[in-house]
C-alpha cells in the first residue's frame, strides 16, 4: 500500500548496516551507539532495555520478566524464557490460610521472582560480544544524572498517581509533591543507579543474592509476601525452541508456553481458512473475522496455556491442522458466534518491546515487562527496584490451569516473535499491550502479508480488541463509523477504546537487497533508526 503523504504519519526507516526500533528515543540511540562501537544486536538490545528500565519506569524494570528470540543469519532460532516463578511457599493452601481469595496487582503475592536480569546475562553469555558491564553505561548515566520525561510516559504516569500514592516508598520515589512529573521534567534515580552499577560490576548474582536480594525480600515480607532469598537465588533462564507454523508461505516463530505466543499461531491458523486478502483491510468483514478468531483463540489460551509442567495437553496439539479446522468451522462470515468461555485474566497493558538487527544479520526480538503500569507499585527501599506483578495471572484457588503453586511460572502475556521466509530471517517484531499481544501479532502480520503494508503502515494501522469478560469490541477512533455499524449488524457490541491499543516495533530484513526496513509505534514515544 502506498502512503498518503497528506495524512499524518511517519515513513519507515531504511538502513543497510543495522537498525534498532524501541519505544523510547534514548533507548534507540543507546542501541545504535553500542552497534557503532562494535557490539552486536544482543549487546544493543540489552543496553537499550536497561535504559528503558530507567526512562520508562511504568512500562518495564529490572524487577520484571523478559523473553527473547535470537535469530542467526542462517535462520537458526533460539528462544529465551526469562520469566520467574512463584515463591516456593506460595500454594493455594497457604493463600487460603492467609485469607487471600484474589491476587491483586498491588499485593505482595503478585510478585513472582523477577527474571529479567538473569535473562539478560544468560542471553549475553550465549550471544553477546561486548563486556556485559559496559552495556549499562547509559542506563546508569540517565539514572544518576537525570533524563527528561517523554510525552507518552508523562501521560501514563499521570494515570497512575493513585496507585503510586498507596505505598510510601513508591510515593517518595515516583511522585513529586504527590503529583506525576510533567513532560520534560528531569528525573534522577540514585538508588536505581547504584543497583545498576552493582549489576554492571558483578553480573546478575549481584541482583539475586546479597544486599539487593535482601532488600527485595524485606520489601515483600514486610507487606505479607512469601518471597525468600532462596527463591531469588534459584532464578534461572530457560533456553527453548520456538514454536513455528506456516502462514501463507511465511514461517512464524513464537515462544512456547508459559507465554501466549502460541495463541497468535492459533489465530493465524483460523484466519488462513478465509479469503482475508480480498477483504477491505478497514472493512467490517475483516475485523469481524479477526475478532471471532480472537474470541476462539483466547478461550483456548485460558483453558490450556500455563507453565508447561502443568499443562494437560501438548502445546503442539493447539496448532495442529485438524484442531484449527474445527475452530475455524465455528466462525460464520455472516454473524457473531454465540458466547464463549470468559477470560480469567485482567486487561494489563504494561510492557516494552524492542528489536535490533546488526551488520552480520543477527536479529533479536526482545520484550521486558512489569505486567501492569508500575507493576505492583512496591519499591524496595534501598535498591530502588520496582517490582512487577506477574503473579496477578495466577488464581489463588486450586483446580485452574493457572492456579498458583510454589516454583510455578504464571501464564505470560509478553511474546516476542520472528518470521522466516525461504528459511531466512524476514521480520523481527513484537507488540506491547498485555492481553492484546497475541491478537496484535495476528493483526500486524495480516497487515503485512495479506494487505502488503510496509512495517510502519502496518504498525500505524488502526486496531481493535475486546473486553475479555463481555467480548464487547473496543475500537480505536480512526476506524470509520461505517465499519462499526457493519460490525453491529453482524451482532457485535462495539465501543470506543479508552485509549490507544498497544504499541509495536518491527524490522523487516531483505537479505537479497541488503536492506533493513524499521518501524516504531507513534502510540508510544517510539523511535526507529539505523545506518
Amino acid at each position: 500500500m502506498k502512503r498518503d503523504f497528506q495524512a499524518p504519519g511517519r515513513s519507515p526507516v531504511f538502513a543497510r548496516e543495522a537498525a534498532a526500533a524501541t519505544s523510547h528515543p534514548l533507548a534507540t540511540s543507546t542501541a545504535l551507539e553500542v552497534l557503532q562501537d562494535g557490539g552486536n544486536a544482543v549487546d544493543a538490545a540489552i543496553a537499550a532495555v536497561a535504559v528503558q528500565c530507567v526512562v520508562e519506569p511504568h512500562m518495564t524494570g529490572i524487577g520484571g520478566d523478559c523473553f527473547a528470540i535470537v535469530t542467526e543469519p542462517d535462520g537458526r532460532l533460539t528462544g529465551f524464557n526469562g520469566s520467574g516463578a512463584a515463591p516456593r511457599a506460595a500454594t493455594p493452601e497457604k493463600l487460603a490460610e492467609l485469607g487471600v481469595e484474589d491476587i491483586t496487582d498491588t499485593s505482595a503475592h503478585a510478585v513472582t521472582v523477577p527474571g529479567a536480569v538473569r535473562a539478560w546475562e544468560t542471553l549475553h553469555k550465549a550471544h553477546g560480544s561486548t563486556e556485559f558491564g559496559k552495556l549499562f553505561k547509559r542506563a546508569i548515566q540517565y539514572a544518576r544524572e537525570g533524563f527528561p520525561v517523554a510525552p507518552r510516559v508523562a501521560n501514563d504516569w499521570a494515570n497512575n498517581v493513585e496507585k503510586l500514592a498507596s505505598d510510601p516508598v513508591s510515593t517518595a520515589r515516583y511522585l513529586i509533591d504527590g503529583n506525576a512529573p510533567a513532560i520534560g521534567t528531569i528525573l534522577k534515580y540514585p538508588h536505581l543507579a547504584a543497583t545498576l552499577e552493582a549489576i554492571a560490576a558483578d553480573g546478575a548474582d549481584a541482583f539475586y543474592s546479597g544486599p539487593i536480594a535482601s532488600d527485595i525480600v524485606e520489601a515483600l515480607q514486610s507487606r505479607g509476601g512469601l518471597m525468600t532469598e532462596d527463591d531469588l537465588a534459584a532464578c534461572h533462564t530457560t533456553a527453548v525452541s520456538p514454536v513455528m507454523r506456516d502462514y501463507k508461505g511465511h514461517t512464524v516463530a513464537e515462544l512456547p508456553p508459559n507465554g501466549q505466543g502460541i495463541i497468535a499461531l492459533v489465530m493465524l491458523g483460523i484466519l488462513e481458512k478465509f479469503d482475508l486478502e480480498n477483504l477491505d483491510p478497514m472493512g467490517p468483514e475483516r475485523f469481524h473475522l479477526q475478532m471471532e478468531a480472537t474470541r476462539l483463540a483466547y478461550a483456548v489460551r485460558d483453558r490450556f496455556v500455563t507453565d508447561p509442567g502443568y499443562m494437560d495437553v501438548c502445546h503442539s496439539g493447539l496448532i495442529a491442522s485438524d484442531y484449527l479446522d474445527r475452530l475455524a468451522a465455528e466462525v460464520s462470515v455472516n454473524k457473531r458466534m454465540a458466547s464463549l468461555p470468559q477470560s480469567s485474566l485482567s486487561p494489563q497493558t504494561d510492557t516494552v518491546y524492542l528489536t535490533v538487527v546488526d551488520k552480520d544479520g543477527l536479529a533479536v526480538s526482545f520484550i521486558n515487562s512489569l505486567f501492569s503500569d508500575f507493576g505492583s507499585g512496591i519499591v524496595a527501599q534501598d535498591s530502588g527496584v520496582l517490582l512487577h506483578c506477574r503473579g496477578r495471572a495466577f488464581k489463588a484457588q486450586a483446580g485452574h490451569a493457572n492456579s498458583i503453586d510454589g516454583g510455578k511460572r504464571p501464564l505470560h502475556t509478553i511474546i516476542p516473535a520472528m518470521v522466516l521466509k525461504d528459511g531466512n530471517p524476514w521480520l523481527s517484531f513484537g507488540v506491547m499491550g498485555g492481553q492484546y499481544q497475541a491478537c496484535g501479532h495476528a493483526h500486524l502480520l495480516t497487515n503485512i502479508i495479506d494487505y502488503g503494508m510496509d512495517v510502519q503502515a502496518a504498525i500505524d494501522f488502526p486496531r481493535m480488541f475486546m473486553d475479555l469478560d463481555t467480548h464487547e469490541l473496543q475500537a480505536e477512533k480512526l476506524i470509520p463509523p461505517s465499519t462499526l455499524d457493519g460490525l453491529k449488524a453482524l451482532g457485535h457490541q462495539v465501543t470506543p477504546a479508552k485509549g490507544a491499543i498497544g504499541g509495536s516495533q518491527a524490522i523487516m530484513i531483505d537479505k537479497a537487497r541488503g536492506l533493513l526496513t524499521a518501524g516504531s509505534d507513534p502510540r508510544k514515544d517510539g523511535h526507529a533508526a539505523g545506518y
